[in-house]
């Protein structure tokens, strides 16, 4: 997927393209996220669709279910897996995020290596 240490680093402007791909990948697998989410809530517990997206998002934000008195059994099973998830959710985003700057950084160190050892 990226270029192997032999091959410069690309330009910036590509290096920029790469992030707003990896941003856009990350955020469909959060809109996703949020409808299963959702989904779920007004599955299980029958709120609305507001309430339901409440729920979703400030559980894939970390924070928290909102409404967490009354629920019933199914949509507490749902609730704890949906968190679950959201955690696994939050660290897979962030490694989308992440990987093309820390391969940047790691082939820019990696190619500055091999220049000193073989210049031309």
């Amino acid at each position: 997927m990226y270029e192997p240490h032999h091959i410069p680093p690309i330009p910036a402007l590509r290096f920029a393209l790469r992030i707003v791909a990896h941003a856009a990948f990350a955020c469909a697998l959060v809109i996703v996220s949020l409808w299963i989410g959702i989904a779920g809530y007004m599955v299980t517990e029958q709120m609305t669709l507001l309430d339901a997206f409440l729920n979703s998002a400030m559980l894939l934000g970390g924070m928290g279910p909102v409404k967490t008195e009354g629920l019933s059994p199914e949509g507490k099973l749902f609730a704890g897996f949906y968190a679950l998830y959201a955690g696994l959710v939050f660290i897979a985003v962030m490694s989308i995020m992440l990987a093309p700057v820390v391969h940047r950084i790691m082939h820019r160190f990696h190619w500055s290596d091999e220049q000193e050892k073989n210049p031309q």
